[in-house]
């Protein structure tokens, strides 16, 4: 059984990580950020449709763990 590689969106600011074999389709992302996680759309993250704070907020109430962040560096070095 091969593994799906984890996918990243970006907004310059925090990057959103999600694993989609260990998700367990709770729908906490989408009924939190209805307008950030839909489903039926591809890609199903629009990670400009909320702050950076929201989206790590939600993130954080993901049960399986399948939705992870972090932050970008900014200081170019």
């Amino acid at each position: 059984m091969s593994s799906t590689p984890s996918k990243e969106y970006d907004n310059g600011e925090v990057v959103i990580t999600w694993q989609p074999e260990k998700c367990t389709h709770s729908g906490n992302c989408v009924r939190g950020l209805p307008r950030v996680f839909n489903p039926r759309k591809k890609p199903w993250i629009e990670i400009g449709n909320a702050s950076s704070e929201e989206l790590v907020e939600q993130i954080k109430r993901c049960p399986s763990g399948a939705l992870g962040y972090y932050f970008k560096d900014k200081s170019g070095a």
